[in-house]
């Protein structure tokens, strides 16, 4: 419990930019908003485990909306408004009016008489994702100042097409926890590298989420992939800029090898080239299943072209004293197990395998946290009073 009280004491109230705010992408939040968050999540995370509850609601909704297959993310998601006192209801798109032509603004408003927050996963179309959560940010806004909600509720990006701020920041407050602290991390090298997959359309949010947010802390940011696989610009733009302002730096490299050299953590995942994606949009909203098979075939073969991007243990060893972090989204593509070749060689995931396990528990925290910065000016005075209780 001493370490429990010793970073409640270090939390004060909830940055400007956090409280009656959406969490839509990490770099829309300022470094104090990130530095409270990851802390908040941390907390949050030992009051669990020491059975201290942080309920803030008495009653209220929170509203999912998952448009893209999940586990982590969607559990997470109901754990951490389980905790926070609040029921979970999924919405439905084909069970509802939205398929008799309800509009995004009057859906918005009709499902948010009293709820507290709506998470929204929207990863699989590139160019709308996030520009849909803003269309639901709008549309509650405007119904709040109406008068026809009692409450605005805090809208949260659970992963669009160009960020996963939940994942992101659970693997940073992963990387506190590991590393001691958060100043601990400047210096350190992520290689955010390209892995093979034997399956299509994975989104470009994982790896720009790195990008954009790990360069802020003053890390040495190395990204890698095949000829092809690029990122958006407007993100890889972003880190360039952001890494010598933190002390850091961030560079591509040319390969696998280049990228894990000396790294201290490596963070190998597939993801589907930029190009694909947009094309993949096109298709989806055609619903031109054909077109969408010719080009899951084209891109399946065009993957198999880079079979040895894979992080296998010699590799590993590359890394600085080779005993680099091994990280990981989940689920992870492994050789020999999940499949016959994929991005984690066996005996490289099998060490790393719990260490994947704490990074993907910080999740619930992250959105919980999330949540409560949002709601919440004075974070600190809320949970002494609750670790108390």
């Amino acid at each position: 419990m001493t370490h429990l009280h010793t970073l409640i004491e270090r939390c004060q109230p909830a940055p400007a930019g956090s409280f009656g705010e959406d969490f839509l992408l990490t770099w829309d939040k300022s470094d104090e908003d990130i530095r409270t968050l990851a802390l908040l999540a941390e907390i949050l995370s030992e009051m669990h485990r020491h059975g201290k509850s942080f309920r803030l609601y008495d009653t209220g909704l929170a509203i999912s909306v998952f448009r893209d297959k999940s586990t982590r993310t969607r559990f997470s998601f109901a754990s951490a408004v389980n905790a926070l006192g609040l029921a979970l209801a999924d919405l439905d798109e084909e069970k509802s009016q939205i398929s008799h032509g309800e509009t995004v603004r009057e859906t918005a408003n009709m499902i948010s008489f009293l709820t507290e927050v709506i998470g929204i996963r929207d990863d699989m179309y590139l160019g709308e994702g996030n520009s849909y959560m803003r269309e639901v940010s709008v549309a509650v806004g405007e119904g709040y100042d109406a008068g026809v909600l009692h409450q605005r509720p805090t809208v949260i990006n659970l992963q669009c097409d160009i960020d996963h701020p939940t994942q992101a920041m659970a693997d940073l407050v992963h990387l506190i926890t590991h590393f001691g602290s958060a100043e601990a991390l400047r210096g350190k090298k992520i290689a955010m590298t390209w892995a093979y997959s034997p399956s299509y359309g994975k989104p470009l949010s994982v790896p720009q989420g790195i990008i954009g947010l790990m360069t802020r802390f003053g890390m040495h940011v190395s990204l890698a992939a095949p000829p092809g696989y690029d990122l958006l610009p407007d993100v890889v733009e972003r880190a360039r800029r952001q890494a010598p302002a933190s002390g850091g730096t961030f560079e591509i490299a040319p390969t696998m090898e280049d990228a894990f050299r000396n790294a201290d953590i490596v963070y190998p995942k597939s993801w589907a080239p930029l190009q694909v994606m947009e094309r993949r949009t096109e298709l989806l909203k055609k619903s031109d299943k054909t077109g969408l098979a010719a080009l899951e075939k084209e891109c399946l073969a065009n993957n198999a072209r880079y079979t040895s991007w894979e992080c296998t243990h010699s590799r590993m060893r590359l890394t600085a004293g080779g005993n680099a972090l091994y990280m990981h989204c989940l689920p992870a593509d492994i050789s020999g197990v999940s499949c016959a070749q994929g991005e984690v060689a066996k005996n490289v995931f099998e060490r790393y395998r719990l260490a994947t396990y704490r990074e993907a528990s910080f999740k619930p925290f992250v959105i919980a946290a999330m949540i409560l910065m949002s709601r919440k000016k004075d974070v600190g005075s809320f949970l002494r009073h609750a670790v108390t209780r």
